[in-house]
């Protein structure tokens, strides 16, 4: 059983950038509200462009604007020759639709790949850069040397941010690909010979329904009300005798997405 550290491959990730040349441009976040989870996301960028020397901007709005004003602020902040790369910190007030107000952000300085632009020119292969959670499928694969040609995938949860670019991305990569949800019957998730998850539900992947030698990516996350974060794996020591690598949650996906977002930011502004 392999524990993928995900501090290790971000920190690859970042070394490479080191040594690259630093774009002059701007990285420009953007904060609604104050939520905790959002707060704990930018304090990593925040912390990785310090590392890297990228200017990097922080852009707070109060959580009272409807969606259509945070859409005319998000391309206001996005307009400047001198911003490279905007970024819509995650999760929004719930009565904020997301995609909408990501649409404001210039395809070319779309670096989470988020808008409809980006995400439309990435599903037909003629985006610069791709999808951060893609990325972090092809680091993680890479790490383990995997082959994805003979094996059996499945993707639970749909979402456009992790499971259907990812699964757009499998798409003709693997022997079978199986494409679920939470309220799917998960009982073919014990054929898979890997699991790749992004529901945010705490145990839904577990030892009753994974077989032995499988390989587990999981970018959920599930906040306790005591504060314990969980992923949607559940490493039980029966469990983990089962799997041959997974992600711990935290110091899994986590540190990856954010190393291979500053990716992007350089390979959008080269």
């Amino acid at each position: 059983m392999q524990k993928i550290s995900g501090k290790e491959i971000s920190q690859k990730i970042i070394d490479r950038l080191k040594a690259a040349k630093t774009p002059k441009k701007i990285m420009a976040a953007i904060l609604v509200g104050n939520d905790p989870t959002s707060l704990s996301f930018l304090a990593q960028k925040e912390k990785v462009a310090r590392e890297v020397g990228v200017d990097f901007r922080l852009y707070k709005l109060p959580d009272s604007l409807s969606s259509d004003d945070l859409r005319e602020e998000v391309g206001k902040i996005s307009k400047p020759k001198n911003v490279g790369g905007v970024i819509v910190q995650l999760p929004l007030p719930k009565e904020i639709n997301k995609y909408y107000v990501s649409n404001a952000i210039p395809r070319e300085k779309d670096a989470d790949v988020l808008g409809e632009r980006a995400l439309g020119a990435f599903y037909n292969d003629r985006n610069e850069v791709v999808p951060p959670a893609v990325g972090v499928v092809q680091e993680i694969l890479e790490s383990v040397d995997y082959e994805l040609s003979d094996k059996k995938v499945a993707v639970v949860g749909l979402g456009k941010l992790v499971g259907k670019p990812i699964s757009v991305w499998l798409t003709g990569k693997c022997a079978e690909l199986f494409l679920l949800d939470s309220k799917s019957d998960l009982e073919i998730v014990g054929s898979a010979d890997l699991i790749i998850t992004g529901v945010g539900q705490a145990g839904l992947i577990n030892t009753r329904i994974i077989k032995n030698d499988v390989g587990i990516i999981d970018f959920g996350y599930y906040y306790f009300e005591d504060g314990r974060l969980s992923g949607d794996f559940e490493p039980s020591p029966e469990a983990l005798k089962k799997v041959a690598f997974f992600t711990p949650t935290p110091g899994g996906t986590g540190p990856i997405l954010v190393a291979k977002l500053f990716e992007n930011f350089y390979t959008l502004n080269k």
